[in-house]
């Protein structure tokens, strides 16, 4: 659960109520005065002189207050909901929320999950595409989601029918992890066919929503549940979509959020894949023929992710028998040349050899006095 005490939490859940005071604002605000209850405590002036912020939006702050024994009474219910399904709640603040999803623009504030987040879904790709998929659709899908799964990557989606629900059962079919996204409440199972594998993804995976319990599937949820699909992944997989489809929009979240694209090319007489097809044409999605394709581009974001966090690892880079042998034998801090030639049972100079060819390809890096450790 989060870190934030009952009280925080429902300062949270007033200010995300109020008109005009969304996700940015509240980052905002929370970075200027450093705790919720801080902010509740500012006077109009404090309040105004928040980028963002205007004399109306601080009066609707400070009016608020008001509301906070009537929200107490009706949390501690949500709370005891929560617990009985299995559901866990978690803000932007919290260390077991979403990496990738805090670097987008507007990241949800609070977020309700079940199943758990391992430390190998920073590296996700999103799979989404249309609910009506022809068979040269539905067997793209089965490819491309076998390939990302047992390649050890988690497959993020929407768990609507078609694309979405083939990506994720491929996924949990190859024992690999998935995240499904919706745009409801996690207690509301929708499309109701999808209930077996509603209750699968937590075993192997998460159901994540910012939609309260009880919120309905409704139309207006949907692009706001695209914003996280994208924001989830490092790229986005478009298969078959028409061009006015969810997926489409998803893919243009994900170009605003700087994550990669890609789009599976189909046939120019159906609708289905009008949407790809076009993305392609514009050059808003690299064309793909399999995961490979997806694995070469997505090695430059993961380097920047790296960067942002060097505890994440994951092994795409190709490695040919003796590059693992030796990858496999060096640490994350340091290990001397004799160790690695004396652990991998090869010379020196093989061992040379193939380290110059893991640093050529960003695996390791070398330090003063033939040390070498992982990047």
């Amino acid at each position: 659960m989060s870190k934030f005490t009952l009280d925080e939490l429902i300062n949270l859940k007033i200010l995300l109520s109020l008109d005009r005071i969304g996700p940015v604002k509240v980052i905002s605000l929370f970075n200027k005065f450093g705790s919720v209850e801080n902010i509740f405590e500012a006077s109009l002036n404090e309040l105004t002189n928040i980028d963002g912020v205007n004399k109306s939006s601080a009066e609707k702050i400070i009016n608020s207050r008001k509301q906070k024994n009537e929200l107490q009474n009706n949390y501690l219910q949500e709370l005891e909901i929560l617990e009985k399904k299995g559901i866990e709640i978690s803000t932007y603040w919290d260390e077991n929320y979403p990496f990738l999803l805090k670097k987008i623009y507007d990241p949800p504030i609070i977020i309700y999950s079940k199943g758990k987040f391992l430390e190998q879904d920073n590296y996700s790709i999103a799979i989404v595409g249309t609910r009506e998929p022809t068979s040269y659709g539905k067997n793209q899908t089965e490819k491309f989601a076998e390939e990302i799964s047992t390649s050890g990557i988690t497959i993020v989606s929407g768990l609507a029918r078609g694309v979405d629900s083939i990506a994720h059962n491929t996924a949990l079919k190859n024992n690999g992890r998935t995240i499904a996204v919706l745009g409801n409440g996690l207690d509301i199972v929708y499309p109701p066919e999808n209930k077996k594998l509603y209750e699968r993804i937590p075993e192997n995976g998460v159901l994540i929503s910012e939609f309260e319990l009880g919120a309905k599937p409704d139309a207006t949820n949907f692009p706001r549940r695209n914003r996280i699909i994208a924001g989830l992944s490092l790229g986005c997989l478009v298969v078959e979509s028409d061009v006015t489809g969810g997926a489409i929009q998803t893919a243009h979240f994900a170009l605003d959020q700087d994550r990669e694209v890609f789009a599976v090319p189909g046939n120019l007489s159906i609708k289905q894949s009008e949407g790809t097809n076009h993305l392609i044409q514009k050059g808003e999605a690299k064309l793909v023929k399999n995961g490979s394709d997806i694995f070469e581009e997505l090695n430059y974001k993961l380097n920047r992710v790296l960067k942002d966090n060097k505890k994440l690892r994951v092994e795409i880079i190709e490695m040919n028998m003796f590059e693992e042998k030796i990858y496999n034998v060096i640490s994350d801090t340091i290990t001397h040349i004799d160790e690695i030639s004396i652990k991998s049972q090869m010379s020196m100079s093989e061992c040379l050899v193939h380290l110059l060819s893991l640093e050529f390809k960003g695996a390791i890096k070398q330090l003063p006095g033939k040390n070498f450790s992982k990047i």
